[in-house]
This record gives structure tokens, sequence and C-alpha cells, in this order.
């Protein structure tokens, strides 16, 4: 049996830390929601657009992201999405938004059967369309090349990495959007900020074809902590 189908299944426990009862409990909850804050990685890469997250990377958040990212616990996309939202209308004031979820690299996307932070940018605008809030999603970043595994690496390392990773495809499936170019905020999604190469790497992308991105927003924001130039992250 998948993890999914075990979940439906079998009575639920808290992603966070364990307790039964709940996908997640209050007080998981209550890290994963309770914070949204402006959070920059330091220091922050060459071209990085202002980053918002709901949480900070707890290990009751981490657990959650991960669950549902790498463990198949796709039941936990609403609770995690609803965060993302709250770090979007955060940072957006009063504004339309239209989210630009950062793709999963091909292998992991095998892997998964799915796209997690796609799923995440599609459940985050369907709340805040639900709050009132004009919202829409636009999947036009690619990988034009394979990248190696983030995780151990650097921030010089991730950024090597993923060096002109990104490109912008429009198309039947990734139509430009009408609005781009208009009142709304640009946001470039992604599920965790740890080092910002990523989200970096995305905005490049996006400036390549003239649209700047208004900020990034994240599910959480990783601490990192100098150490004789180099900086930990997930």
């Amino acid at each position: 049996m998948t993890t999914a189908m075990l979940d439906l299944i079998l009575p639920p426990r808290c992603a966070g830390c364990d307790a039964p009862g709940s996908l997640v409990c209050p007080r998981c909850a209550a890290e994963l929601h309770g914070t949204p804050a402006r959070r920059m990685p330091d220091p922050a890469p060459p071209g990085l657009p202002e980053c918002w997250s709901a949480a900070e990377y707890t290990p009751a958040v981490r657990r959650a992201v991960i669950a549902y990212k790498e463990r198949g616990r796709t039941v936990l996309a609403p609770p995690l999405a609803g965060a993302l939202a709250l770090a979007v209308a955060t940072a957006a004031g009063e504004r339309p938004v239209l989210l630009v979820p950062v793709p999963s690299a091909r292998p992991a996307h095998r892997r998964r059967g799915h796209d997690p932070v796609a799923r995440l940018a599609e459940l985050a605008a369907g709340c805040l369309r639900q709050a009132g809030w004009p919202a829409t999603v636009a999947r036009v970043l690619t990988q034009r090349r394979r990248v190696a595994d983030q995780a151990g690496l650097s921030s010089l390392q991730r950024a090597a990495n993923l060096s002109t990773a990104f490109s912008v495809t429009v198309g039947r499936n990734a139509p430009v959007p009408r609005s781009w170019g208009g009142t709304e905020a640009i946001v470039l999604v992604d599920d965790i900020v740890t080092t910002g190469a990523t989200l970096a790497e995305a905005a490049r992308a996006m400036r390549e074809v003239g649209v700047t991105p208004s900020f990034a927003a994240t599910v959480a924001a990783t601490r990192r902590r100098s150490r004789t130039g180099e900086h930990d992250g997930g």
C-alpha cells in the first residue's frame, strides 16, 4: 500500500510530532502557521528577490515537509498550502497575486509521482481565492538541464549547481499570463528557502524574459549560522 492509501485507512498521526488524532496537531500547526515574516538567507545570493515564509524550519515543520515531499503523505498538502497562502498574503498586501512555482527536477518528479511545489501553489491560490483574493498560478518555469542533488552542498556549490538551470517555457500548457506587466504581485513559490540559490536562479530566468518577480514565498526558511565562511542548510 502507498503512504497516501494508508493515510486514508489508519488513524491519523501528526506529521510534526507523531501524536495521534490529527494530521497536524494544534501545537505543530501553530509552528507552521503562526509567524509569517520576511526571512532572507545570509548572505543572500545576487538577484534573490525578497523572501517571505510562513514559518521557521523547526524540527516539527521539517518533519511535516519531508513527509509530504519525500514520503508520499500527500494529504498534508492542504495544511502546508494554507501556510504558504499566509506568507503570500502577508507579503502581497492588497495586490492580486500570480504564483510561479519552482519546478521539481525530472528524476524527483518521477520518483515522487507528482510535483509537490506546483501542488502547493495551486492549493494556496485556491485558499487565497476563497478569501476573496485574486490569485492565479503560472507553471512556466522549467528545468533546461539536469542538476545534482542539493543536499549537503554549500551556498557557493548550490549556486554553481543551479546556474542557468531554469528557463521560462510558454505554449499551450504554459501560456504567458495575460496579466504579466499589470498590477499584480508576481510571486516565486518554493517549499523551503535555504541558501536562496534556487529562487535566485528562478528569478534570473524570469528576468531573462522581461518579468521581474515581486517577491518569493515559501512554507519555511532554514536558520543558517556562519562557520568559517560556510553556511549550513537543508
